[in-house]
């Protein structure tokens, strides 16, 4: 007998008749002969809705009132399906994140979990229960609701999933799994089997909205076995675990690509000491993120410094640049918004020579012409133009031949 933590999403139990549906696929699991806490979120759509309400009254809800506010969304589901599942004659119990006991830090709308008080599940459980606890929320030292953030419940699931020590965490999706690519621009691109912890936070970092950050850093670091599934079909989705010593791991297991990117390039800076400081010291007090960099250096003991951030900052980034090559005395201020990234990733690459240059040869081929460049142990990130997006991430899938489970070097 397994225990099983098993979440769904907002699309998942959209409606009532989704909500039937989970019913009957938790209920299976028990009759398989395992026991099961079931984390939810708020029916789709539902969080916005509030957030909208509060919105209407105060322009910026106060933080404290909105957490109260929105975790409401939330105790609808766990109640429902709960019923749901008496229903069918399984017995079932719900709790809202205060009543387990989600104990977070006091950090209102972005909390993060500290301990979770297992008794009264494992209690429930023992009894025979179905355990439907509210997704997204705790409770401080204080008593105050908090909310985890958006995907807040994936945290949750994961961090019950450690705190019980069950065999698996199981995410339901509106998706069948970690796939090589996007299969909206690759056609053939392949459901992987499993991926590692450390390729699917790339994956989750590049774009990929399978899982959220937090809650894959936190699998990682309690080494809780995740997989996604789809709460639509059946199928063994992708499971997401520790890299293991022995098994051979293909060189690359997907391609990840952000669209939101932005460069901007400062020309002719002096070179000097702290002059990487002077560049982004302003773009860091504006809690603008930056991304990539790469600097060059000329012969005239001047350098060029480039670097990207999110599409949404790229204006109030370009205004701070030109001010700053005021003060600098810098040649030139340029940017563009119409970039793309587009990353390899794969635990293999660290036992595997070749890696980079073939994604060059393959994008020469196609006469895609690479802006910038940025390699890590198990990535290889490029930002070409974004109108050549599809073209290069056909290609690359093709070259590395990810439709099928052997991936070749040749």
């Amino acid at each position: 007998m397994a225990l099983i933590v098993q979440k769904y999403g907002g699309t998942s139990v959209g409606s009532v008749e989704r909500i039937q549906a989970v019913a009957e696929r938790v209920q299976r699991a028990v009759n398989n002969g395992d026991s099961v806490v079931v984390v939810v979120s708020a029916m789709s759509g539902e969080t916005n809705r509030l957030i909208g309400m509060a919105k209407e009254i105060q322009a910026e809800p106060t933080p404290r009132e909105l957490d109260t506010l929105v975790a409401t969304g939330e105790q609808v589901t766990i109640a429902l399906l709960s019923m749901a599942l008496q229903a069918r004659g399984q017995d079932a119990r719900s709790y809202t994140g205060a009543q387990v006991r989600i104990l977070t830090d006091s950090t209102h709308t972005k909390a993060r979990i500290q301990s979770i008080d297992t008794d009264t599940i494992r209690g429930d459980l023992d009894a025979g229960r179905v355990v439907v606890v509210a997704g997204f929320q705790g409770v401080d030292e204080h008593g105050q609701i908090t909310t985890l953030g958006r995907g807040g419940s994936d945290t949750s699931a994961v961090a019950l999933a450690a705190a019980l020590k069950a065999d698996e965490c199981q995410i339901y999706t509106d998706v069948d799994g970690v796939y090589t690519t996007d299969p909206r621009v690759v056609p053939k691109a392949r459901r992987l089997d499993r991926i590692t912890f450390e390729e699917m936070l790339e994956m989750a970092s590049l774009g990929s909205k399978v899982l959220q950050i937090r809650s894959v850093e936190f699998a990682g670091k309690y080494n809780v076995p995740l997989r996604v599934l789809s709460s639509f079909q059946d199928g063994p989705g992708t499971l997401i675990t520790l890299e293991e010593d022995g098994v051979e791991e293909p060189v690359i297991s997907g391609i990840a690509f952000h669209k939101d990117e932005a460069q901007l390039t400062i020309k002719g800076v002096p070179d000097s000491p702290g002059i990487a400081y002077k560049i982004l010291g302003p773009i860091g007090e504006a809690n603008i993120e930056v991304d990539m960099i790469l600097q060059n250096i000329g012969a005239d003991d001047t350098t060029d410094f480039t670097f990207t951030v999110h599409r949404n900052d790229f204006d109030k980034a370009l205004d701070l640049m030109r001010k700053t090559a005021d003060e600098l005395g810098a040649r030139e201020v340029s940017g563009n918004h119409n970039i793309v990234k587009i990353s390899l990733v794969g635990v293999g690459m660290r036992s595997h020579a070749g890696i980079a240059s073939k994604m060059f040869r393959v994008l020469a081929e196609e006469k895609i012409n690479i802006r910038m460049i940025a390699t890590s142990e198990i990535k290889i990130s490029v930002v070409i133009d974004d109108k050549y997006l599809e073209l290069a991430v056909r290609a690359l899938h093709d070259a590395f031949e990810l439709d099928t489970p052997e991936v070749s070097l040749s």
